[in-house]
């Protein structure tokens, strides 16, 4: 008998996301009779504990017992448990400061971390992720502050509706103004965007009409990864080689700096990848952009007048122009920045519904299995030491980095 755990989310702000929605534990428990699931008791939970009991799961105050343990978010060090497999998303792969200790405290009580981020399928794709409705909400959160901005037109906010099947017919009958939009990005968080831009009925044009007209109706461009970088000795763009070697790129952005009025950014970014644009570019008279939904939200990252997460009730603000220092939004001379963590909050049911859906199929018949390489891959650490695909992660750990 094998004990699935869904734990309560014990970072502030608690996440009101689930990796398993009611429904889905019981296809488990129907469909592996080996298996239990068993859920803490969460009141801030998008799925209630009533619900969990509709579907006959047992809701506990703890789920210590469990062999596995499912989270989202980073669970609390003073909340893990010694000798348990996790699955969450640890937020420490990029090495960021804020989650060392964090990392520091499984190896010391000899956790098993495998973390969703890392899961992959054989050519590299991510396997699970709530990127989908990070770009959904992204984008009609970007559409939103625009439509504050100028005036034109106005949207409320998406938590106002239990599901995007009703957040969908608020865009029935929208007008919108002639704005040029430059969504970013070829994964889930920009097919979330541009699941927005075609529900709004926004036309899509090619990246030479958009650089070189303006037009009389709504438009965006979408530009993946061959139209935002190029090598910096000219040869040509390649995938591979530029994921290999991102150092050997440039970015080639600029241009729709001066030609479009929202950016909606869903590239991944790392330390070596190139910037979208610089700070100075920001200053200059010719760069058009006023709004930026930063939904893959890297602080200083790809946009690198992102200067740190906003939370859902308050989440936009301004960056000055010339100071290029926070303000209040909608202030003449500057641009409003979109920048959340947690943008799928605001859909929340939808969202874990979708992401338990990609659990089920890809990730949980080979966790029940014992192992596979695609969990093998995504396992930070076992047994008190870093696994050989993440030791580059010590100086990390040992904050000599």
């Amino acid at each position: 008998m094998i004990t699935i755990g869904l734990i309560r989310e014990g970072k502030t702000p608690a996440d009101n996301r689930v990796a398993l929605t009611p429904t889905q534990c019981k296809w488990i428990e129907k469909n592996h009779p080996g298996v239990r699931v068993k859920v803490q008791s969460a009141p801030g939970r998008c799925f209630s504990d009533a619900e969990y009991r509709r579907a006959g799961l047992e809701v506990v105050p703890d789920v210590v017992d469990a062999d596995v343990l499912l989270g989202i978010k980073e669970v609390p060090v003073t909340q893990l448990v010694a000798g348990k497999t996790y699955l969450f998303f640890s937020h420490t792969k990029k090495k960021q400061p804020h989650n060392r200790k964090l990392l520091q405290t499984v190896l010391e009580r000899k956790i098993r971390l495998v973390d969703y981020e890392c899961l992959l399928h054989d050519d590299g794709q991510r396997i699970i992720g709530f990127g989908f409705f990070a770009g959904i909400v992204g984008a009609h959160n970007g559409m939103m502050v625009y439509g504050q901005r100028t005036g034109t037109f106005r949207l409320g906010r998406v938590h106002e509706h239990r599901t995007f099947r009703k957040l969908m017919h608020t865009y029935f009958g929208l007008l919108l103004p002639n704005v040029k939009i430059a969504v970013t990005g070829s994964g889930r968080v920009a097919h979330g965007a541009l699941e927005i831009m075609n529900l709004m009925q926004i036309r899509e044009v090619e990246k030479e009409e958009f650089l070189e007209r303006e037009f009389s109706y709504p438009v965006y461009v979408h530009l993946k990864g061959s139209e935002l970088y190029e090598r910096a000795d000219g040869t040509s763009y390649s995938r591979t080689d530029f994921h290999s070697n991102p150092k050997g790129y440039v970015s080639a952005f600029k241009p729709y700096t001066k030609a479009a009025d929202i950016l909606m950014n869903g590239v991944y970014w790392d330390t070596d990848v190139p910037r979208l644009f610089e700070e100075e570019d920001v200053k200059d008279p010719a760069f058009r952009i006023q709004v930026i939904a930063d939904v893959t939200d890297d602080t200083g990252g790809s946009v690198p007048i992102n200067l740190g997460d906003q939370s859902i009730e308050d989440p936009v603000y301004g960056v000055d122009r010339q100071t290029l220092e926070k303000t209040a939004p909608y202030v003449p001379g500057s641009v409003d920045v979109m920048a959340v963590g947690n943008l799928p909050n605001e859909l929340p049911r939808d969202a874990s519904r979708y992401f338990g859906e990609q659990l089920l199929k890809y990730v949980l018949p080979d966790l029940l299995r014992g192992g596979s390489t695609i969990i093998s891959r995504a396992t930070i650490a076992e047994g008190g030491h870093l696994t050989e695909g993440f030791q580059y992660l010590q100086e990390y750990v040992a904050g000599e980095d």
